[in-house]
Order: C-alpha cells, then structure tokens, then sequence
C-alpha cells in the first residue's frame, strides 16, 4: 500500500466517521473532549484527584460514542479516562439544529 493508498484509506475513514458523529449527535446530552479522544456521552462525572503536587482528572462516561478510526464499535456503555490534561465538556443544546 502507497503513502498515497493509505492516506486516501484515512480520510474515508475519517468522513465516515464524521457523517455517523452528525446522525447520532442528537442522541446524546454531552460532547466531551480530552487530548486523546473525542466523545459523545448521555453522563459524564468528572473527579478531579491529587498525586503529591499534581492534580489528575477522572472521568466516567456512561452510554458513550467514542471517535476513533481504529475503533471497530464506537458504541460503548462506560468509559473512564485518566488524564492530566485539560479536558473539556460541553452540554448539548437539545433546541439546537446541528
């Protein structure tokens, strides 16, 4: 496979997976971005916890929709993410015409 063939294989993988985020989007209450992922959550609890001088956050996901092109089921029923980078969480607007 050329360097050409593979990125051609990511970005359809990458417009796949944008065109299933649109169709399920409305199914979920929060978006939820970490350095590593991005997902879609129906409840996220976030724990922020202390090792010495750092401080780390916990988060747990319930009924979950993980972006991730090597991820062969994106559907998940929990997830938990240790991370000591910033996260970000954002609640949908369920009004809103995405």
């Amino acid at each position: 496979m050329s360097d050409e063939d593979l990125e051609r294989y990511e970005s359809d993988v990458e417009l796949k997976i944008y065109r299933e985020y649109r169709d399920v989007l409305r199914m979920f209450k929060f978006v939820v971005e970490t350095e590593r992922r991005f997902y879609l959550a129906n409840k996220v609890d976030v724990k922020t916890l202390s090792v010495g001088d750092s401080a780390y956050f916990e988060i747990t996901l319930e009924d979950a929709w993980v972006w991730d092109m090597y991820r062969p089921a994106r559907f998940v029923s929990s997830v938990r993410v240790m991370t000591f980078r910033d996260v970000n969480i954002e609640e949908i607007d369920a009004s809103a015409d995405h």
